[in-house]
């Protein structure tokens, strides 16, 4: 089954940057022909929307707790999804999933998504 491949994930200082990147197992799933996502989650907590490149509009949504620090676009040369994380806090601290999904419902709704990666921690320390 098609998966998603996530990288880039680390332990930084509170203020840091990292980019994380994401690319889909097989080479004829197309990102730029679905919707496309980043989702955190913490131990003991539901994951979290962080945001989101639409279909077929090509939006931009985020998490109001990311707004302005973080930015997800897409080379669909290279068929990977980026998420650029700036000035980084310790509430960023998570497992970063990358998502795609096809059907319908709430984007900020994880259970609407259809294909997910294995995930890649980020740690920001203080």
């Amino acid at each position: 089954q098609m998966q998603l491949v996530e990288s880039g994930g680390g332990l930084v200082q509170t203020g840091d940057s990292l980019r994380l990147s994401c690319v889909p197992s097989e080479r004829t799933f197309r990102l730029s022909l679905t919707n496309v996502g980043w989702f955190r989650q913490t131990p003991g907590k539901e994951r979290e929307f962080v945001a989101a490149i639409t279909w077929p509009t090509g939006a931009t949504l985020y998490a109001d707790s990311v707004k302005g620090r973080f930015t997800i676009s897409r080379d669909n040369t290279k068929n990977t999804l980026y998420l650029q994380m700036d000035s980084l806090k310790p509430d960023d601290t998570a497992a970063y999933y990358c998502a795609a999904r096809m059907g319908s419902g709430s984007l900020r709704n994880f259970a609407s998504w259809n294909y997910w990666g294995q995930g890649t921690q980020v740690t920001v320390s203080s």
